[in-house]
């Protein structure tokens, strides 16, 4: 159990880690390349490491050096040996393997905790068969353990319905140039939007391109291939809204550093939610910088910045008036049911929360510390330690969960003075 502390306004500056979203795609793309890839500034986190782990068990190379990841790539061929591999609950690697199990040939088993057993998968499990690979729930209902037998991807035409998870496109999508035919994909409910745009992003700066008709089809064509390159991660839009909000609830002024305002990862846009909220901001090239002012509730859907849901809930807190998040359906679907998590523990901290199916409303007023349970979810913890800086009394439980994205967290918070002894 971790204290936080009480800061009368959190003033300084913190550089980002990579973005854990650019590392895994880069990685499966590497994976795939012809030649070596060396990527510089790649996350090293529990997830990250699930995903390194699943491909040196299919056969690819990789090793460190320094902050960076080399990747020896193998052209799309993989070890052809029957394989189980564990991924922990990292939904992302579960998605991405289980697509890239799609290549090699015979029988992969792919796994993970008890809450990783209950996320979906069915729709890229039903895409791939539609590719012409058996892959199946072997539990019969959606979710993992999966078994993928394969003896190559044949391509041919998928439709997947991606509201619960844009990652069963993204996976499709990564592995499609090795088809034996041109993949072409139809999309229905498209979750997180701003993700399969990352995907398409690596993807593109490996050489291969990805046609799409305004996201409703996305089409790949056979016998495009990756080249091993020199690829820089950029920093994590994810893990910047932790110190944007901890500006915004103290009234402070944080810098945050390896932070590109102009990227493609969607979650650059909590600096216009935090603007809408009374926030001034400042942008730079490669930084920029949240000053807190008094804060109002707002209303938005935030369907394309899901992960950002329980920083944007703990903020609405500190805020006057109501603070209303729509279109989240998918994160029931999370390290935890965040929708659920977030009322509970909002609630033991004297906050007025109302949840739906797909949305969560939250009253600013009076906040009192309180024992906050992670749910084992890395983002509800560094979420809550936000509310730890402006009420005494908030203590993490399970604070290491931090380690499956930003293992850094405690250490970076802490410069600011902000970790109780």
């Amino acid at each position: 159990m971790i204290e936080i502390k009480p800061l009368h306004h959190c003033n300084g500056s913190v550089r980002l880690p990579g973005s854990k979203s650019y590392t895994h795609r880069a990685l499966i793309v590497s994976a795939l390349a012809r030649g070596e890839s060396l990527l510089i500034d790649a996350l090293r986190s529990e997830d990250t490491e699930y995903t390194i782990r699943g491909l040196k068990k299919m056969g690819i190379t990789i090793f460190p050096e320094g902050t960076s990841l080399r990747v020896l790539g193998q052209g799309g061929r993989l070890r052809d040996e029957e394989d189980t591999i564990f991924l922990g609950n990292s939904g992302t690697s579960m998605r991405f393997l289980t697509a890239l199990a799609a290549l090699k040939r015979g029988r992969t088993l792919l796994d993970g905790t008890e809450r990783m057993r209950g996320r979906p998968m069915g729709e890229l499990l039903r895409g791939l068969e539609s590719l012409g690979v058996s892959a199946r729930s072997l539990w019969s209902n959606g979710c993992p353990p999966v078994a993928v037998m394969s003896t190559g991807l044949r391509g041919g035409r998928a439709k997947i319905d991606s509201e619960q998870s844009s990652q069963f496109l993204s996976a499709i999508l990564m592995v499609a140039p090795y088809a034996q035919q041109d993949v072409e994909i139809e999309v229905s409910g498209l979750s997180s939007r701003p993700y399969v745009d990352i995907t398409r992003d690596v993807m593109s700066a490996f050489g291969v391109e990805v046609e799409s008709d305004r996201y409703r089809s996305f089409a790949v064509r056979s016998g495009q291939r990756y080249c091993g390159r020199e690829y820089r991660i950029e920093g994590d839009a994810s893990h910047a809204s932790y110190f944007f909000s901890a500006a915004a609830v103290t009234g402070g002024r944080v810098r945050v550093e390896n932070f590109n305002p102009g990227s493609v990862q969607g979650d650059t846009g909590f600096l216009e939610i935090l603007e809408r909220m009374g926030c001034e901001t400042t942008r730079g090239d490669d930084w920029a910088e949240v000053k807190g002012l008094k804060l109002r509730g707002i209303e938005i859907d935030m369907n394309g910045m899901p992960d950002l849901v329980p920083t944007l809930a703990v903020t609405g807190a500190f805020a006057q008036g109501e603070t209303v998040i729509r279109g989240i359906g998918h994160l029931r679907f999370k390290e935890s049911d965040r929708i659920r998590a977030l009322k509970v523990e909002l609630t033991k901290m004297g906050v007025r929360v109302e949840e739906g199916e797909d949305w969560l409303r939250i009253e600013g007023g009076e906040v009192h510390g309180t024992e906050i349970e992670t749910h084992d979810d890395h983002r509800l913890a560094m979420s809550f330690a936000l509310a730890g800086l402006v009420v005494p009394g908030v203590k993490i439980q399970g604070e290491q969960c931090v380690a499956k994205s930003f293992p850094e967290f405690w250490q970076k918070l802490g410069t600011f003075g902000a970790i109780a002894k």
